[in-house]
């Protein structure tokens, strides 16, 4: 039946402009229907009891409730599939990274000229991101909210200790998307800092957010988090996040059998960059002995090829996180159907695996 499948939005901003640009960029899209709109997020709590959205299009700076405070409400009482509507200030990037860890599952930009909303490639965005929101069940967000975080470490801003006697004996190379920066945190803060290995990251995100992404993993982790920097040397218990907008691989200098990272702006693979399966390709030539590939929640089948690669020339032990834990189970999927996974298991194992596999 014609209209079944529409998927049913509700905008919360305290920008009359705002909302009135993104309900008319809306206006015509066949697959979308805004059924509401808020000022702030007391009125937008009661929008989502009343109206019952299939996804929340939400905002953070407003009065009275802003943004966060209503994301963290509503994910305890009633979880709906919300977007962060997100600047691109420093500021609004690291709010944006608490947002997607209180329960949202993906954000959108506001574009520096606020009238480029109506640019086709903008729409194209945040129809597809909606889509993909309103796919995930209510009752998997409740389920990840209710996991128990990490607690801080209080040795977590040391510097890097010089190179000497901290080469890395193995690498651990990550991918994620959709719901990748929330299920981190159930992974990097549980690794030990004395692990022998360092850490290779790829996260779906654009440039401007990754950095924010690292400096909050860093706060709570035990070893270091740092967005990746052209020729950083890999060391052991440090994990490195591609920056947004550019591929991240690794090169093994034979003179100084040192392990270096180099960025690049190659074109997008699969319409990712950072891609995961650049960053899995990358190692295959590396002359290291321990190797592990893990596949975290995300759209799409992103890394299932690098790692299928890397898993035909060298002895790598590849993880999945397992459905029930995924926000998205589109990668780990992928990689699993491929046939290439040793072990699949529920994101709050995965450390466990990683540990278990490189020793400390």
């Amino acid at each position: 039946m014609k209209g079944f499948n529409v998927k049913r939005v509700l905008i919360v901003d305290d920008s009359a402009f705002m909302r009135k640009v993104i309900s008319d960029l809306l206006q015509n899209e066949p697959q979308c229907k805004v059924i509401g709109i808020a000022k702030n997020g007391e009125e937008g709590l009661q929008k989502v009891q009343e109206l019952q959205p299939d996804v929340v299009l939400l905002d953070i700076e407003m009065p009275i409730m802003n943004g966060l405070e209503m994301l963290e409400q509503l994910m305890k009482v009633n979880p709906v599939p919300v977007i962060i509507v997100s600047t691109l200030a420093m500021e609004g990037a690291q709010t944006t990274i608490r947002a997607l860890e209180l329960g949202a599952v993906d954000f959108i930009t506001k574009p520096t000229n606020i009238f480029r909303m109506n640019q086709k490639t903008v729409k194209e965005e945040i129809v597809q991101k909606i889509l993909m929101a309103a796919t995930i069940q209510p009752a998997r967000l409740k389920g990840l909210q209710s996991m128990q975080g990490p607690k801080k470490n209080t040795q977590i801003n040391q510097r890097l200790m010089p190179l000497e006697g901290k080469k890395t004996h193995g690498i651990v190379a990550i991918g994620v998307s959709t719901g990748g920066p929330r299920a981190l945190q159930q992974v990097i803060p549980l690794i030990p800092k004395e692990i022998e290995a360092s850490f290779l990251i790829v996260q779906h995100m654009p440039a401007g957010f990754t950095k924010s992404l690292a400096e909050r993993l860093n706060q709570i982790s035990q070893i270091r988090v740092k967005e990746a920097e052209e020729g950083d040397i890999l060391q052991r218990g440090v994990a490195y996040i591609a920056p947004g907008d550019y591929h991240m691989q690794v090169e093994e200098h034979k003179v100084s059998n040192q392990y270096v990272i180099h960025l690049s702006k190659n074109p997008p693979v699969g319409g990712h960059r950072p891609s995961v399966d650049e960053m899995m390709r990358s190692l295959v030539d590396i002359r290291i002995k321990k190797m592990v590939g893990v596949i975290m929640t995300g759209m799409g089948s992103d890394g299932t090829k690098g790692m299928t690669h890397l898993k035909q020339k060298r002895n790598i032990f590849t993880i999945a996180q397992d459905e029930a834990s995924c926000v998205v189970y589109g990668m780990p999927k992928a990689a699993v159907e491929a046939g290439i996974i040793d072990e699949i298991v529920p994101l709050d194992e995965i450390a466990d695996k990683i540990v278990k596999q490189l020793g400390v």
